[in-house]
């Protein structure tokens, strides 16, 4: 087993565990706190389950939501996120609804001495609360949820001019060519997303038999169709993607047995 420990800048401190076998998936993890004690004693919990678990962890800390949230607008690809509310400036609350803004799929987990913000919580999807002083044994289940989480979602990793992205391969309807680049359409998302992988790079790094091609220069998640048109693929949220004739009865029939085994599962 390989450890590095680096200081990345001031206020945030890196670690990178490389193992050779790990039983669990790597987490990359924020902890955002302003109050050291608080701050090193939550570190000390993660370090203590990443070494019982065997599991590769990237943790950063910040001393501040604005700290955090510089660093995020170039690295979106955290699963996991320790937010202390009660912060000067940014509080904790403000900061993670400009992460769901940004990202759905992201675990947060509030640290809070008070419990008076539970109902805002739900506004962001919060996985949990702790109250301080915090308990090692809550600090392990919440980690322990985030990585069951994980294990059920199936992400990608792509880069747009200046940000690294990580995305659920659950919220991506469709991929289009552009190019030497792609155009990525996410659920929920009126304007698609351009990275700079091209379409054959991107279609190799998704889920084998989750997409497939509706055209020479579209690939669709099959699981998110609601209808197939004679021209066009439907989502679930009312998007679209152009089929080409050639493709057409290929696609209409792996939808009706993908959706024919859903039942039947």
């Amino acid at each position: 087993m390989r450890r590095e420990v680096g200081l990345l800048s001031k206020g945030s401190y890196w670690l990178a565990c490389a193992l050779k076998h790990t039983r669990g998936m790597k987490m990359k993890i924020a902890v955002i706190e302003d109050e050291k004690p608080h701050r090193d004693l939550l570190i000390r919990y993660l370090e203590d389950w990443r070494v019982k678990n065997d599991t590769s962890v990237i943790l950063s800390t910040f001393e501040s939501g604005e700290a955090f949230w510089f660093r995020y607008e170039e690295e979106q690809d955290f699963d996991l996120l320790f937010i202390d509310i009660q912060m000067a400036g940014m509080n904790g609350m403000e900061l993670a609804r400009k992460v769901r803004a940004r990202n759905r799929d992201i675990v947060i987990v509030f640290a809070t001495g008070v419990s008076d913000y539970l109902e805002e919580g739900y506004e962001v999807e919060a996985l949990h609360y702790l109250l301080k002083p915090l308990s090692r044994e809550k600090v392990e289940s919440c980690l322990e949820k985030a990585l069951r989480r994980r294990k059920k979602e199936s992400f990608v990793t792509l880069h747009t001019g200046e940000e690294t992205l990580k995305l659920s391969q659950e919220r991506i309807n469709y991929v289009e060519a552009r190019g030497r680049n792609c155009c990525i359409g996410r659920v929920g998302e009126p304007e698609g997303l351009e990275v700079k992988e091209g379409f054959a790079e991107v279609e190799k790094l998704l889920e084998p038999g989750e997409f497939m091609k509706c055209h020479r220069s579209f690939l669709c998640r099959i699981s998110n169709i609601h209808h197939i048109g004679r021209e066009d693929i439907f989502f679930d949220d009312g998007s679209s993607a152009p089929v080409s004739r050639r493709l057409w009865q290929q696609v209409n029939q792996r939808f009706i047995s993908y959706f024919r085994k859903e039942q039947s599962d």
